[in-house]
């Protein structure tokens, strides 16, 4: 390992197309862009602990030791680790810790520099940052322990240091981060996956296949263009997710509807990439707005927010489809419009603004090389 080298290690945030709720399913799809803001990792020599970290979420540096259960806080930084939400961070670094315990090697004192281009003053905006911090930590920690990462290894290493965490999440936001453009995920199943990493350890799990895993590059929209709006207010899509699960909709025939509708869709947006039809694809983006509002109305989520229900109903008063984006509740939605319609755009953003939705500046993030791309 060289163990003294700075290394720095991006990543992009996400927004989710179609496929929210559904994709927490293992083996249903979504379809999800990476966006042009992203998380920034450094990675440095440190002294005085095992791991020192610095974040623009927080001001000062939180030190950690390293004990049997992995990275915890040093005296009052345990309190601040959890009060800064460095928990995906510890996450990645024990991740990393673990596959190289697995090849008698030790990770070296890490000072850890963050700074995010997914939170506005410091509020989360629903770009996925949790996921982009996961894939850049676990990117910039390998890399400077000397592991040359593949695309594949480097999302599979995320997902394991996210489903420990929380094995709801879908793991699509770290998919978005890793493989960049647009694509269509399918999400493994995380406690076969958590299992096999407890029986086999990290590496031989790296390599195994993941029951439900799919991943696979798609094309953009031919003439439309994406529109982001912010709602202003921050959502928790563990915790819309947590209670969706809490009662008795998992394997009731309201969920086995709301999955087969879901995956259609998703199946003809893809189909409509594909063959370049932009007004399929507008079709079906609305199609999946109604979709969320019927669940919504039946599992009472609060998926729709006033300004979430102004910013769809906006976009298609100007000609466009819109939907929330993720878990709703809050966070950011999107609109696709005809590219060539600069003045309706206008309008739209004037729109948000009227209904006290922060028109975004984010594009798609192009897709990264194909090398070691999952199918």
């Amino acid at each position: 390992m060289t163990g003294r080298r700075t290394v720095v290690r991006h990543a992009p945030g996400k927004l989710f197309i179609a496929g929210e709720y559904a994709v927490l399913e293992p083996g249903h799809p979504a379809i999800l862009v990476a966006v042009d803001r992203q998380i920034s990792v450094t990675v440095s020599a440190a002294e005085g602990a095992d791991a020192v970290i610095d974040s623009d979420l927080c001001p000062g540096e939180t030190h950690l030791g390293r004990g049997d259960g992995g990275l915890t806080g040093l005296g009052a930084d345990d309190e601040r680790q959890a009060r800064a939400g460095l928990t995906h961070v510890v996450s990645a670094i024990d991740v990393i810790e673990a596959l190289l315990a697995e090849r008698e090697l030790t990770v070296p004192p890490l000072h850890l520099s963050i700074r995010s281009g997914l939170h506005h003053d410091g509020t989360k905006i629903g770009l996925g940052s949790s996921g982009a911090v996961t894939v850049a930590v676990v990117d910039a920690v390998a890399a400077y322990c000397g592991i040359d990462l593949s695309p594949d290894a480097r999302f599979r290493l995320a997902m394991l240091a996210t489903a420990r965490l929380a094995p709801q999440s879908s793991g699509g936001d770290l998919a978005a981060s890793v493989w960049g453009g647009w694509i269509a995920y399918q999400a493994p199943d995380r406690t076969a996956v958590l299992d096999m990493a407890r029986r086999s350890g990290i590496a031989e799990t790296l390599r195994a296949p993941w029951p439900g895993f799919g991943l696979r590059r798609l094309p953009p929209p031919r003439r439309l263009v994406l529109e982001v709006g912010w709602t202003g207010r921050p959502a928790s899509s563990t915790s819309l997710a947590g209670r969706l699960g809490a009662g008795d909709w998992r394997g009731s025939p309201s969920q086995r509807n709301f999955l087969a509708r879901s995956d259609e869709c998703v199946g003809a947006s893809i189909r409509a990439l594909g063959q370049g039809d932009d007004d399929e694809l507008l079709r079906r983006i609305r199609d999946a707005r109604r979709m969320l509002a019927d669940l919504d109305g039946e599992a009472h989520l609060g998926i729709f927010t006033p300004e979430l229900t102004a910013l769809c109903d906006t976009a298609e008063s100007f000609g466009g489809a819109a939907k929330p984006s993720g878990a709703g509740g809050g966070d950011c939605g999107i609109a696709l419009l005809d590219a060539g319609a600069e003045k309706e755009i206008a309008q739209l953003r004037e729109g948000w603004g009227a209904a006290g939705v922060l028109p975004l500046p984010v594009h798609v993030q192009p897709a990264k090389p194909t090398q070691g791309s999952a199918s």
